[in-house]
């Protein structure tokens, strides 16, 4: 299990289950090129960015642990390189956009005066790092399948970008509730500017705006409706019950693998 989330599998999963969603969402064949691209990229960027540093400064003295997940992550690069090839050369340029933030999410970049640590990279830039996520999640989930698929970007497209951007903060407030306790108080996350209580209440608005958007596209199919109202109930659920202490794998297993579980619902509803 430690491994199994410790190495990404886990949150790429659900990177893949949302990607997934769309193509079903706008009545796409299953794309195994792009999917398996997302797939190995998520693992490969997420370890990059966990364990950039801690490689950087331990390498001489890296943990079996450790090394075992570098290799890994080296076998999930090839594979994601594999798959890469395979995409159109447009999609690779926007994919190259992506690359390049989850790049400057690790590495120090810019002048100390705007962040609030020693790290000098996106992730510490005052309460932007959420944001960031978002922003990633949505254009990876949404519009890199889409594009791929040559599916041109309409007001449906636009509305589910939208709709996976406001999902995806939602899914980082419990994320957030619980790194309280390890947060700089100059990083301004959510909870730190509004409270436990507020975050609460911040997360029930997302998800209503998130299931409303849904009757804003011009065709809206039952199943789909129905299985996004369900996550986003589950997801509220987990929520109202965050705190600080937390156990070890309600967020890194339970919150982060509801994307899997909407997926679930939505191949079993339609």
């Amino acid at each position: 299990m430690n491994f199994y989330i410790n190495s990404s599998i886990h949150v790429a999963l659900a990177v893949f289950s949302m990607s997934w969603i769309t193509l079903k969402d706008f009545n796409l064949p299953y794309d195994a090129n792009v999917l398996y691209f997302i797939f190995y990229a998520s693992i490969t960027g997420y370890n990059f960015v966990k364990y950039f540093g801690m490689a950087k400064f331990h390498h001489r003295s890296l943990t079996a642990w450790l090394k075992l997940i570098q290799m890994f992550s080296l076998v999930c690069f090839i594979l994601m390189c594999y798959y890469g090839l395979k995409l159109q050369e447009k999609t690779m340029l926007y994919i190259a956009g992506f690359g390049l933030i989850t790049f400057l999410y690790a590495i120090p970049f810019l002048p100390n005066r705007l962040f609030v640590d020693e790290q000098n990279n996106l992730r510490s830039i005052t309460g932007l790092k959420v944001y960031v996520i978002a922003l990633v999640w949505s254009g990876v989930t949404v519009f890199l399948p889409l594009l791929n698929a040559n599916y041109p970007i309409g007001e449906d497209v636009i509305i589910t970008g939208l709709q996976r951007f406001v999902f995806v903060i939602m899914l980082m407030l419990p994320f957030e509730i619980r790194d309280l306790r390890y947060d700089s108080l100059r990083l301004s996350t959510i909870p730190q500017q509004i409270g436990i209580k507020g975050t609460k209440i911040m997360g029930v608005l997302l998800g209503v705006l998130c299931f409303v958007l849904e009757f804003f596209k011009n065709e809206i199919q039952p199943g789909e409706v129905m299985a996004l109202l369900v996550t986003t109930l589950i997801l509220i659920l987990f929520l109202m019950f965050s705190k600080k202490e937390q156990g070890k794998y309600y967020c890194s297993f339970w919150v982060e693998g509801l994307p899997i579980l909407w997926l679930f619902f939505y191949l079993a509803i339609n």
